[in-house]
């Protein structure tokens, strides 16, 4: 019997008991080695909602990772806000070049947020991979508010002014969340299955526990509330002694890294009432990328005796990261639950 993917996933963001550990992709998905058998390529990926699908959609086909993922980048509201980006090419991810923006009292969301930049792309391949797959989960990456911020006025520019303008912090967070908002409210219209919100500059390696209680979750909290979708908020680094605050605050899911030990995140998910379930951690930087395919099966293994709810990478897939490494993700998934 095949697996539905669709209701698997959703079962355990639901927190209910399935059969076997869903192994997706909440981050980055595109690599090269996918591009080269699908005939996609960056930075045409990125602009191409056909394009972007397929590569989307492509460690489904060629791996057997269980969702789509779009888009490949974090530049997508910043974008839209009128910075300009760099799409990269070849294996480089988009990134923020320069900022409209030099007061963060003067950062506001331009009229046609809603329908410049990549935000119509990403809802057309939302659409297309919803005609070509009936049983696959499609999830939408966006990024979290306090990042957003950051691309407005620098990410050291922020970091910062939390300590000499705390109110300039606050002023940009407010517009980026209302930003935010805004692409949620048009993503609802098209329906992805998961919304990923990744917010690296809430890093544990960059935040205190007590910046983030106060300046990144509200946000996070507001902006999950507009979703339609289920979701999982993705924090890069070492984030243990913000655990508490993730888990708590409304996402269905969270997704970690391996700085994180999934035994303790499961035991301060159960401390909490097991309301939000814990997606990672396998090394993307160190064993996707550049370990073997046997240090890759040895991770996943560990994490699923850890009791991880979701197989998953630890951050964004790094664009040379071989496929049979993601294909080992999904093989010693199938391993420690008998499937052959």
């Amino acid at each position: 019997m095949e697996l539905n993917y669709k209701k698997n996933l959703e079962n355990v963001l639901n927190g209910k008991e399935v059969d076997i550990t869903p192994v997706i992709t909440v981050t980055q998905s595109g690599i090269l080695d996918a591009m080269k058998l699908t005939g996609t390529s960056w930075p045409k990926a990125h602009e191409d909602p056909e394009q972007m699908a397929t590569l989307g959609a492509s460690l489904h086909e060629l791996a057997g990772l269980e969702d789509a993922k779009i888009p490949f980048c974090l530049a997508v509201e910043a974008e839209s806000m009128g910075c300009t980006v760099d799409l990269g090419s070849g294996g480089r991810t988009p990134e923020v070049v320069k900022s409209p923006f030099d007061d963060p009292r003067e950062i506001e969301i331009p009229d046609n947020f809603e329908t410049s930049g990549r935000i119509p792309v990403i809802c057309e391949a939302v659409e297309i991979l919803h005609e070509r797959y009936d049983n696959l989960p499609v999830c939408v990456g966006i990024t979290g508010p306090f990042t957003v911020a950051g691309h407005m006025i620098g990410v050291e520019e922020i970091l910062k002014m939390i300590n000499l303008d705390y109110y300039g912090v606050e002023a940009a967070v407010d517009v980026a969340t209302e930003a935010v908002i805004a692409y949620i409210k048009v993503l609802n219209e098209v329906k992805p299955d998961i919304i990923c919100v990744a917010d690296p500059t809430s890093s544990g390696d960059l935040l205190s526990p007590l910046d983030f209680q106060q300046i990144s979750r509200p946000p996070l909290e507001d902006i999950q509330e507009a979703m339609k979708s289920q979701n999982v908020l993705h924090i890069c680094g070492h984030t243990g002694n913000m655990l508490k605050d993730m888990l708590s605050s409304g996402y269905n899911g969270i997704s970690i890294e391996e700085a994180v030990d999934m035994r303790y995140a499961q035991e301060v998910k159960e401390s909490l009432g097991n309301k939000c379930q814990v997606c990672g951690n396998i090394s993307t930087s160190k064993t996707l990328y550049r370990g073997t395919p046997e240090e890759v099966r040895t991770e996943v293994l560990q994490a699923l005796e850890k009791g991880v709810d979701v197989v998953a990478p630890s951050c964004g897939i790094a664009a040379a990261s071989p496929l049979k490494n993601i294909q080992a993700m999904v093989n010693a998934r199938n391993e420690f639950f008998g499937i052959e």
